[in-house]
């Protein structure tokens, strides 16, 4: 499969930088554009460490963890996905300091006693970055049967993970990998398994990674 990396990271890069060229005054208008912001930087992250260019990634993850955490203030109660798309940045960055701080930012919003599904997703990753996982085994057992609401192998994969079942996680991650080699559709229209790669980088911290390969999975570093 033949990707145009360098011309996705390109369209992406200017994406972000027209996009903070024009933000807009009104909080309501400026939380939004500052999503689209951090989508197209994560885009451009996404697209740098497929090629490699680790460094330049980081860099573009730590603006998107950023714009994502900035967003945050004026968005509509419930809006679990900018912790969310802010705490995988840091882990897709290899930035372990920066996904901690994140992790305690976002705990502070109480996200595990959120009725939705997202919510508690949020309050998982920030559980296992911060290596309690004690506290994230129930709640990774909560998002589990609930097909409609939560993808039944992401739940999995946590719930695995948040007890140290390796056998349990490798054959979860793989199905999330499968599930993202059967689609059409990518964040930012970029063609990569970004969870399976926050995935796998938690479960390197844990000995208990798969060492799934994929087209869309960056190449493996040491985490």
């Amino acid at each position: 499969m033949h990707v145009d990396w360098e011309g996705h990271a390109e369209r992406e890069e200017v994406r972000y930088a027209d996009g903070l060229a024009r933000l807009p005054d009104d909080p309501d208008a400026r939380q939004k554009q500052l999503v689209r912001v951090a989508m197209a930087a994560t885009g451009a992250g996404l697209a740098r460490l497929m090629q490699g260019r680790r460094a330049e990634a980081a860099g573009w993850l730590a603006r998107s963890a950023e714009r994502f955490r900035e967003s945050y203030a004026d968005a509509p109660a419930g809006s679990w996905g900018r912790p969310i798309g802010a705490l995988k940045a840091r882990v897709l960055a290899g930035d372990w300091e920066g996904a901690v701080a994140d992790a305690g930012w976002t705990l502070a919003e109480a996200p595990g006693d959120s009725e939705s599904p997202i919510g508690r997703y949020a309050a998982v990753l920030a559980l296992l970055i911060l290596d309690r996982d004690a506290e994230a085994a129930p709640l990774a057992e909560g998002l589990r049967g609930q097909e409609e609401a939560f993808p039944p192998s992401v739940a999995d994969a946590l719930a695995a993970l948040a007890v140290g079942n390796a056998a349990g996680y490798e054959d979860a991650a793989a199905r999330v990998l499968a599930s993202f080699e059967e689609r059409d559709a990518y964040l930012e229209d970029i063609p990569v398994a970004d969870t399976v790669a926050v995935l796998e980088s938690l479960a390197g911290r844990r000995a208990l990674a798969g060492g799934l390969s994929s087209p869309l999975l960056p190449e493996r570093h040491g985490d």
